[in-house]
């Protein structure tokens, strides 16, 4: 299947990849299908491409590449609607907001897109934890400084 993408054009993608949101996403009720591809050669990047819509693309990330202590618990809701019955099951992605200069790019870690990998649910889910937010810097500070 082809599709039409917001940053790399018309793509082939494996239709048997799409990711199922229920309900869409927050702000974008509509929106149900999304694919994953890559953006950096090292897939620390991606981007979550909507099937339907090429402009709508967020680019997302595993937080454990940058955030190794994040850890949260699913709702029960949740787990039924993802129909997960394993912890391998789940796949986890934070949505970025990219800044210029990039060092200044922020993760949205107070809304994780949560994916079962054996049935391609998926599902945007916001966490009631007050240590997350939706502007966590993904570079450490103290590395910032140091590189200019």
């Amino acid at each position: 299947m082809n599709i039409l993408t917001k940053y790399s054009g018309k793509v082939e993608i494996d239709e048997k990849k799409i990711l199922k949101f229920e309900k869409g996403i927050p702000g974008f009720p509509e929106e149900k299908q999304f694919i994953i591809l890559p953006l950096s050669e090292d897939d620390i990047l991606q981007i979550m491409q909507s099937v339907k819509t090429p402009e709508l693309a967020f680019v997302i990330t595993n937080p454990f590449h940058f955030f190794k202590d994040y850890d949260f618990s699913l709702d029960d809701a949740s787990i039924e609607q993802l129909k997960l019955d394993a912890p391998e099951q789940v796949e986890v992605f934070n949505i970025l907001t990219a800044q210029d200069p990039f060092r200044k790019t922020t993760a949205n870690l107070q809304s994780p897109v949560i994916i079962n990998k054996s049935n391609q649910l998926a599902k945007q889910v916001i966490l009631n934890n007050p240590a997350f937010t939706t502007k966590h810097r993904i570079f450490d500070q103290k590395s910032i400084s140091k590189k200019g």
